[in-house]
């Protein structure tokens, strides 16, 4: 059954005030509404919005879990891959990083593609696969021009190989 505007309207209110209150750092206020919001229309964003809300508290393994849930909602929404991937780095796991960072490189939406890339650089820094991570960050810097991040860590690159 289609979700009637009103609770559509509902769940996107209930989300932009999740996302607030996750941006003052009241991560249980917005854990909350997170929740209320995919009750009332489960939404890719919500389960991946949840998702962060949970690696802000340091639960990465919980936070993986709603991103799987977002993409079985959503399998063309870039996000979840990434941060799926972006978790499995923080886990040490930068194997099982690399294929959700690609398929994040392949989504269809997503309006980021440099996270990927940026993410993908520091698993190659890891790596020690150097020119990888060197393309990456590159491409992470051509795509959003103003990426400080990418812009020092590709100082911080050349650096280290001269």
């Amino acid at each position: 059954m289609m979700p009637s505007q009103e609770d559509v309207a509902l769940a996107q209110e209930l989300f932009q005030r999740a996302y607030q209150h996750q941006m003052q750092g009241e991560l249980d206020l917005a854990e909350q509404l997170y929740k209320e919001s995919i009750q009332i229309v489960p939404t890719a964003e919500a389960y991946t919005f949840l998702g962060w809300t949970y690696s802000f508290q340091g639960k990465l393994d919980e936070a993986i879990g709603e991103c799987r849930k977002a993409i079985l909602i959503d399998p063309d929404f870039g996000n979840p891959y990434n941060d799926i991937g972006a978790y499995l780095i923080q886990q040490g796991k930068l194997d099982e990083a690399i294929p959700w960072l690609e398929k994040a490189l392949r989504s269809r939406r997503y309006e980021a593609y440099h996270y990927p890339h940026f993410n993908l650089g520091r698993v190659y820094v890891a790596k020690e696969m150097f020119k990888q991570a060197m393309h990456h960050f590159q491409e992470a810097l051509r795509l959003q021009p103003d990426y400080t991040l990418a812009e020092e860590a590709i100082r911080q690159l050349k650096r280290r190989l001269n």
